[in-house]
């Protein structure tokens, strides 16, 4: 693995990560703790493995990522904006009257390919893009972050069983596994051990990988497909990741830092930033 991607990500995933909570702290609104989880898993798409060019961000032969998890679009929003698709300066707009930048993704934003946030729904669209591709024999491949609560959602395992009935190996699709959803523990709420046989019973080809493990990650999505299968990332995640008082805390899914807080997350993301700078 390149060590200077490697630096390149994990110093990127910082500074998104520091957008992110200041965009949550002005707007006063925010899921915190899942976008902070997803940030990594956005980075390493991102920043080096989607096909997308924020000139032309309907290219056709483009590749698809959908946010199925839409909850979780403060990561999005930060990312597409420093690559580009739209001005930095709009982030300040999040979640404010007449912002394109609502609390979900919304096509009216450029590089959103899909309105989310009904869980449930993202892996079903996905899918159907994934088979458009196959049926236009285009090389375009298609990518679905999820979220594990998320699991419990019947049409997610219609939409696993129809991925792999139609040999979707142009499909990948990612759970973030951080083991929280807003009503607790997703292991309390409806289990879903073991994920990786159920997905690999449904067909797909599966691995767990660490969603905060730049090199685990960019290893993971770089492996070649297996012929006519799916292929499921489990990457196991902390809720909140990056900031102490918010980690691994299911009341953090949705929330606000005060004041002081917020100043505390900024001191910590700082440091953060500054150790991957020296480390690299």
């Amino acid at each position: 693995m390149n060590r200077d991607t490697v630096a390149f990500l994990r110093l990127k995933s910082a500074l998104v990560r520091k957008e992110l909570l200041g965009m949550i702290h002005h707007a006063k609104t925010g899921h915190t703790g899942g976008s902070l989880s997803s940030v990594d898993i956005l980075t390493v798409l991102y920043y080096h493995v989607l096909r997308i060019d924020p000139k032309h961000p309907k290219e056709p032969d483009r590749d698809r990522f959908v946010l199925s998890k839409g909850h979780s679009v403060e990561g999005l929003y930060t990312i597409l904006a420093d690559r580009g698709f739209f001005p930095k300066e709009e982030l300040a707009s999040f979640s404010s009257y007449g912002s394109r930048l609502i609390g979900h993704p919304s096509v009216k934003v450029p590089g959103v390919e899909l309105n989310t946030g009904a869980l449930g729904h993202g892996l079903s669209c996905s899918v159907g893009m994934a088979l458009a591709a196959k049926r236009d024999h285009s090389d375009v491949r298609v990518y679905c972050l999820m979220g594990d609560g998320e699991q419990a959602e019947g049409s997610v395992w219609e939409a696993a069983m129809a991925a792999a009935n139609f040999d979707l190996d142009n499909l990948t699709a990612i759970i973030d596994r951080n083991r929280l959803q807003i009503s607790g523990e997703t292991e309390r709420v409806m289990r879903l051990e073991s994920l990786e046989e159920k997905w690999s019973a449904f067909g797909w080809d599966t691995l767990i990988v660490d969603g905060h493990d730049m090199a685990a990650l960019l290893h993971a999505f770089a492996l070649d497909p297996k012929p006519h299968k799916p292929r499921m990332i489990i990457a196991q995640t902390v809720k909140g990741k990056g900031v102490s008082y918010m980690q691994d805390m299911a009341k953090w899914h949705h929330g606000v830092p005060s004041e002081e807080q917020y100043l505390q997350a900024m001191q910590e993301m700082d440091i953060l930033i500054k150790e991957v700078t020296i480390h690299e």
